[in-house]
């Protein structure tokens, strides 16, 4: 069995022009992830995970928000740039380049990829997975290599806890 939280970054700030890998996120970006965080605090029972997160700064900085609120240390977070992606296919080859010793995996990354990767592998269709979006995909496989149709099991979006 293999566990995959996939995680959009918090929404970033467009307020300087910077190139995009080194937008940070917004105000409202730290309010939703830690919502979302909070969140899975709650709802997750997540053991041993591995954290992979993409090299842009509002990518980092939302890894880092989530990791610090639940209590992960910061080594557990493997930053690499081919999860800097907008492309779900290049998402997908490298997810399913991990190591078969994970079981639990948290990925922060970005959209088209990550809708459309939760879309193909899942069970359940969502137009859009909105920043600081998590959605959990478990595979039924011992390699990540052979992933394919999945079970979605939970979204949790910032909206639905606004209340």
């Amino acid at each position: 069995m293999k566990r995959l939280i996939i995680i959009r970054h918090a929404k970033s700030s467009w307020n300087e022009p910077i190139p995009d890998k080194n937008r940070a996120i917004s105000n409202r970006g730290r309010k939703d992830i830690q919502l979302v965080a909070k969140e899975f605090q709650k709802e997750f029972v997540f053991p041993n995970p591995v954290l992979f997160c993409s090299t842009a700064k509002r990518a980092r900085e939302t890894a880092l928000f989530f990791a610090i609120i639940n209590d992960y240390p910061m080594e557990l977070i493997i930053y690499k740039d081919e999860l800097y992606t907008f492309n779900d296919a290049e998402l997908e080859k490298e997810i399913k380049k991990f190591e078969n010793r994970y079981k639990n995996v948290i990925l922060f990354g970005h959209n088209e990829a990550i809708t459309n990767f939760v879309n193909k592998f899942g069970t359940i269709s969502i137009s859009n997975v909105p920043t600081s979006g998590l959605v959990s995909i478990e595979f039924d496989c011992d390699n990540w290599s052979e992933i394919k149709n999945g079970v979605t099991k939970k979204m949790v979006f910032p909206r639905d806890l606004k209340l």
